[in-house]
């Protein structure tokens, strides 16, 4: 497997500590000040990154859902208003860059679309996200492969076929592009019989030099944390100050005290996992002298 370094100096791939990334996404309601809250809340969890979704929405809603009329926060407004307002622009993207760059963690986003690409570049990202509901968007993923920065595709909603169909373009325009693969099922919130967490070592056995991580959405912490044990190089979270907030995502999302909860469980299990080599550790040895009745020699001194 190889391992990718991205431009911040930071690591994912083989004999890496997993790469952990708290998904703001859209769940900052178009606040700059709230986004600024999820990124502290980040950095005192220790997550070595927070993402963020950016779309066109005059290219990713469909035109005929424009005008559907919705309530919100603020008032009821159309469909492509309400994504209009919870959409950021350069004055926010230069505020979070800035503010990401001062608190030392990483920041990117999902680009939806090909305009969402030229307007990240202008930020130098560490890398970009393919959202599942892209993977067969072939001209977005080329789009991205022109910008030479590391590509992690997510696979939900996708089969085999679709996934191998992308990694396919991206090792034909370059068979070492830095490329990373998560697993995932897009439902919100997912039922664990659905997570198939299984799917990290089939991918990894199926392409054995990319990392493969695990973007999840479901509700509890402990899965992801298997998703590590399983060989997930990196693992990523939706992200909120409060799941009862108003938006499509805070419900499926996981709580500042979750995401210390879960660094922490992810960081003692990387630990814990060892080397694999059987040893006889020194705090073993009090406990041996005094329960074992036959005691190597090597130990009885």
């Amino acid at each position: 497997m190889k391992t990718i370094t991205l431009n911040t100096g930071r690591t994912i791939g083989a004999d890496q500590p997993s790469y952990i990334i708290a998904e703001i996404g859209i769940n900052h309601n178009g606040s700059l000040d709230l986004a600024k809250q999820l990124i502290d809340e980040a950095v005192a969890a220790k997550a070595d990154a927070v993402k963020f979704q950016k779309r066109t929405p005059e290219i990713c809603v469909p035109r005929d859902q424009w005008n559907i009329m919705r309530d919100t926060p603020w008032g009821r407004m159309s469909y492509i208003d309400y994504k209009r307002k919870t959409e950021f622009g350069v004055l926010e993207y230069t505020a979070i860059d800035q503010y990401c760059r001062e608190r030392g963690i990483d920041w990117f986003a999902s680009a939806w679309d090909v305009e969402s690409v030229d307007f990240l570049e202008d930020f130098e990202p560490c890398l970009y996200k393919l959202a599942s509901a892209s993977l067969t968007d072939l001209a977005l993923i080329e789009k991205i492969l022109h910008t030479g920065r590391p590509l992690m595709l997510s696979t939900g909603m996708s089969t085999m076929t679709e996934i191998d169909e992308a990694i396919t373009l991206v090792e034909k325009f370059d068979a070492d592009y830095p490329l990373l693969v998560a697993h995932s099922t897009s439902a919100y919130p997912c039922k664990p019989e659905e997570l198939n967490l299984r799917m990290v070592p089939t991918l990894q056995a199926a392409y054995p030099n990319i990392p493969i991580g695990y973007s999840g959405h479901e509700t509890g912490l402990a899965t992801t944390v298997a998703a590590v044990t399983l060989g997930a190089t990196f693992v990523e979270r939706h992200f909120t100050l409060d799941r009862a907030m108003w938006g499509s995502d805070h419900a499926a999302s996981v709580e500042p005290q979750g995401l210390q909860r879960l660094v922490r469980d992810i960081r003692d299990v990387e630990t814990a996992l060892g080397d694999g080599v059987k040893k006889v550790y020194d705090s073993e040895l009090g406990p041996m002298k005094r329960l074992r009745v036959n005691i190597n020699s090597a130990y009885s001194v």
